[in-house]
């Protein structure tokens, strides 16, 4: 059984930065890509970033790129979000999530996703 732990969550102001982590067990990292999207209230989903399986291939949502890192730990089995320059736009709950490759995760043909972590921007 798939099992996520998502933290790093919380409120931010404008312009500050947050790192998310997700510890995942019951998969070997190496075998799935793994990304972050997320969903603000009343919105629909949002692909902000994936890495690939074994040979770190990144993907990130339109207009992302420049304000997000992501990263993964094969040893750990955690993927991490770096959250920069944040903007209130980026209110949302991020969900971490497993997919066969990068172009399943780009398609949302998601295999097993967490509970997600509440990332506010205000001030």
């Amino acid at each position: 059984q798939v099992k996520f732990v998502e933290s790093g969550g919380g409120l931010v102001q404008p312009g500050g930065s947050l790192r998310l982590s997700c510890a995942v067990s019951g998969v070997t990292l190496d075998d799935y890509a793994i990304g972050w999207f997320r969903q603000a209230p009343g919105g629909e989903r949002e692909r902000v970033s994936c890495i690939g399986n074994r040979d770190d291939r990144t993907y990130y949502g339109d207009y992302m790129q420049d304000r997000f890192a992501i990263s993964r730990d094969a040893v750990t089995n955690t993927v991490y979000l770096q959250l920069n320059n944040l903007k209130p736009e980026d209110t949302a709950v991020y969900y971490c999530a497993t997919a066969p490759g990068i172009l399943h995760f780009r398609a949302f043909n998601l295999l097993d996703w967490g509970q997600g972590t509440q990332v506010t921007v205000s001030s």
